[in-house]
């Protein structure tokens, strides 16, 4: 924790450092093919679609609108898969990010910071893999026991 002292009145406030936190999600086909988008922005590389969770709002309302944002998209059924903390899991700060896990039939579309998107056999993804993406993957693979 880390003090400043207003410049205007002189109250001492205290400024705390959190984890900023997202959500992620793991939109699996009927091929057992995985959705991902290339980036835009940096870090570059492929990422599962998600993104930041706004003030005020669900995780399951976040996870709804980032998808929409970057793949045109609309979630219905959402399944919570787990969490990641790794304070080295994004390398421009530390992120929590919860990731959900749907499967549906779809022909997404790239928007927002998504340059392209895909669907992927999970035994030819493409790199590279941004962030702890490529973990998150395949421990979801193995908990799915997906080949």
């Amino acid at each position: 924790m880390k003090s400043v002292r207003c410049p205007n009145c002189g109250f001492t406030v205290h400024v705390y450092r959190n984890p900023f936190l997202t959500v992620d999600c793991i939109i699996v086909n009927h091929r057992n093919e995985i959705l991902l988008i290339e980036r835009k922005n940096p870090p570059y590389g492929w990422a599962l679609p998600g993104g930041f969770v706004d003030y005020g709002e669900s995780l399951e309302d976040a996870v709804r609108r980032e998808i929409k944002e970057e793949t045109g998209l609309e979630l219905h059924t959402l399944n919570q898969f787990r969490a990641y903390s790794d304070p080295a899991r994004d390398p421009r700060h530390h992120t929590v990010t919860v990731v959900f896990w749907t499967e549906m039939e779809a022909d997404p579309v790239a928007g927002d910071d998504a340059a392209r998107c895909a669907f992927f056999p999970l035994d030819n993804l493409p790199s590279p893999i941004a962030f702890d993406h490529g973990k998150i993957i395949e421990e979801f693979r193995s908990w799915k026991k997906l080949s």
